[in-house]
């Protein structure tokens, strides 16, 4: 559309469009000229530039990137025990190196991890209260090593926050034990596996009468087997939160805890740091809030649910709706009884806990290292890096990680050499 006239040396005028296009081609040209002569006479120093590089990072990856895990423990015996029988607590640990960082490592799991193919058998436990929670059981009836089903040893697991047994870190954990023979039990909370809602009663960290009754049960039909449990992110703190409540009343032989939140108002506030916010809570908001939107027909009896579709924040929506549902006055005394740090010192039976440093979930600072040095029953393995259910490792972790190996190598060392431990 523009004519205007620039006057080439020979008199001839040339539009705007075509003087620019000439321009262009000159400058391209002359940029070319300038890579080819580089290219002859100057490759060495961008090779150079590349090697050197290369040997700056892997001196930065090796010296402060893979470190070995810190191992804090109550007792002698429990760490000899770790140490013994489950070597990976000793070795260092090498996040994957082109994304170690906590953030990249709690992102890219979901995506990155492959989803072993696992067939449940669905059972729908009903409550005292009229309630229903969802078990899937994975009976793995064609174990070579433990062929008999009534003492087939069995392991409990517990999703995180909105999780299900369709989790990869949960199908992860099932290929595991099925390798090693065991059966295993996935606990679903209220509502978020597909289930329906028959009261207007969700799930939180500090109640756990649905995990109690879920044990009960799981005892009463497999009495002769051994029990072990594992939580992850939230059902590490719901776990956590019952082995200290129960201390020895409980059926559970050990228990693994993976990426807990141990003090919720440290948790939140560190999902609270705008970046934090814009990458894990809001996305963690709207996928609580989804979940009450599904069931609102009978939730919408007791909540303003309008209202809680409005929460911006993790916060937000447990002060709208969490607390509210359990009773709590305010929502400071339900993040403080959802805490497990003040519950850890009544913890019984041996419970091995798996956190990384770098968790935006559970900021290192906050782990619960002193309470774990009091308590000869508990363990702690703390890791530089890893991220909130990271724990990536390898050139590219499509398969097992770190988090998977500690869960393996525990529950193995534990059924099998786990009488050593019962005078802790």
């Amino acid at each position: 559309a523009l004519r205007v006239g620039v006057r080439q040396p020979g008199g001839e005028a040339m539009t705007a469009p075509e003087f620019s296009l000439n321009v262009l081609t000159r400058d391209i040209s002359l940029y070319l000229e300038n890579q080819v002569k580089v290219g002859l006479f100057g490759s060495g120093v961008g090779l150079s530039l590349v090697l050197g590089f290369s040997a700056a990072y892997a001196y930065y990856y090796l010296s402060s990137v893979a470190k070995k895990p810190q191992l804090v423990s109550g007792g002698e015996t429990f760490c000899q025990f770790l140490q013994e029988h489950c070597p990976v607590v000793s070795e260092t640990y090498y996040p994957t190196f082109w994304c170690w960082e906590g953030r990249i490592q709690t992102l890219l799991r979901p995506f990155i991890t492959a989803k072993p193919w696992v067939e449940y058998r669905n059972e729908l436990l009903k409550m005292a209260d009229g309630g229903q929670i969802s078990l899937d059981w994975f009976d793995n009836d064609d174990s070579e090593r433990h062929p008999d089903a009534a003492t087939r040893p069995t392991v409990l697991l517990l999703p995180g926050l909105t999780g299900t047994s369709r989790e990869s870190y949960i199908l992860h954990m099932v290929q595991q034990s099925r390798e090693l023979g065991y059966r295993c039990v996935v606990f679903n909370n209220r509502g978020v596996s597909n289930e329906r809602l028959l009261t207007p009663r969700t799930y939180c960290a500090a109640n756990t009468e649905d995990l109690e009754a879920a044990i009960a049960h799981i005892q009463s039909i497999t009495s002769a087997a051994p029990l072990v449990a594992a939580g992850v992110s939230m059902g590490g703190m719901m776990l956590a939160n019952y082995l200290g409540q129960k201390g020895r009343e409980t059926c559970l032989r050990a228990a693994a805890v993976f990426s807990a939140g141990w003090d919720v108002f440290e948790c939140t506030a560190s999902l609270e740091k705008p970046l934090n916010r814009l990458l894990f809570n809001s996305y963690l908001t709207s996928c609580l809030q989804a979940s009450v939107q599904r069931h609102r027909q009978i939730l919408e009896k007791l909540f303003d649910i309008d209202s809680i579709m409005k929460a911006n924040t993790i916060r937000e929506f447990d002060e709208r709706f969490t607390s509210i549902m359990f009773g709590y006055p305010s929502n400071d005394d339900y993040y403080r009884d959802a805490s497990p740090c003040h519950k850890l010192k009544s913890v019984q039976v041996p419970t091995l806990c798996l956190n990384a440093a770098d968790d935006v979930f559970s900021p290192g600072g906050a782990i619960p290292v002193e309470a774990v040095r009091q308590n000869p029953n508990l363990a702690m393995l703390v890791t530089a890096h890893g991220g909130h259910i990271g724990f990536l490792e390898g050139l590219w972790p499509r398969h097992s990680t770190y988090m998977d190996r500690v869960f393996r190598q525990f529950i193995k060392a534990i059924f099998e050499q786990g009488s050593t431990l019962q005078n802790l």
